[in-house]
């Protein structure tokens, strides 16, 4: 039975290596899939998903007018397709995340998306919320903060190396610009840790 997933963490913790090593299996199996990720990142070079690790694939770019439905449904015209696979899914709209619930229940398609869950605000993506909303099944991956614990928060760095507290929600960045950290040190980072 066809299942809409969402595998979600904070930045760095693999998310990427998991679409592809999980459409690999796929493929080894004679599977075929399709891979989607959002336009706006281009990091990885367009149309691209790509991990830190230096492993990658070419995939089809989504925005937020396109209509993922008709998408897969055409992708599904052209042939057999196993899984359909959705990296950067906090920049899926909810009307998206809608559309691939569809997919899931009408087409038959199972869909496993994975994406960031908040931004360095600490707030839901959009997408995301949809998501955890929606998805018949939902994975954490897990990563740790620099104390050891597991990281559920996410900062942004300024040029000067200095934590943002403010800002818009969408800024493309890796490693040079977003630190994972537990709740304990996020809070700390942000100014907002109480004095007991």
């Amino acid at each position: 039975m066809a299942k809409l997933y969402f595998h979600y963490s904070t930045m760095n913790a693999g998310k990427s290596t998991l679409l592809l090593q999980a459409a690999h299996n796929y493929t080894e199996r004679g599977m075929e899939t399709y891979l989607l990720t959002a336009r706006i990142d281009d990091r990885a070079g367009p149309a691209r998903i790509a991990s830190r690790i230096g492993i990658g694939k070419s995939a089809d770019t989504f925005d937020t007018e396109d209509d993922l439905f008709t998408m897969i449904g055409r992708r599904l015209a052209d042939g057999p397709c196993a899984c359909a696979f959705v990296d950067e899914a906090q920049f899926l709209t909810p009307e998206q995340v809608w559309q691939l619930a569809r997919v899931v229940d009408d087409l038959g398609l199972p869909v496993m998306c994975y994406g960031l869950r908040v931004d360095f605000r600490g707030e839901l993506f959009p997408g995301s919320a949809s998501l955890l909303a929606l998805a018949d099944e939902m994975r954490e991956v897990r990563t740790i903060c620099h104390c050891g614990k597991k990281a559920t928060m996410v900062v942004r760095m300024g040029p000067d190396g200095k934590v943002l507290k403010e800002g818009a929600q969408v800024q493309i960045g890796g490693n040079e610009s977003y630190v994972s950290l537990c709740r304990r040190h996020w809070r700390e980072a942000m100014g907002d840790r109480s004095q007991a």
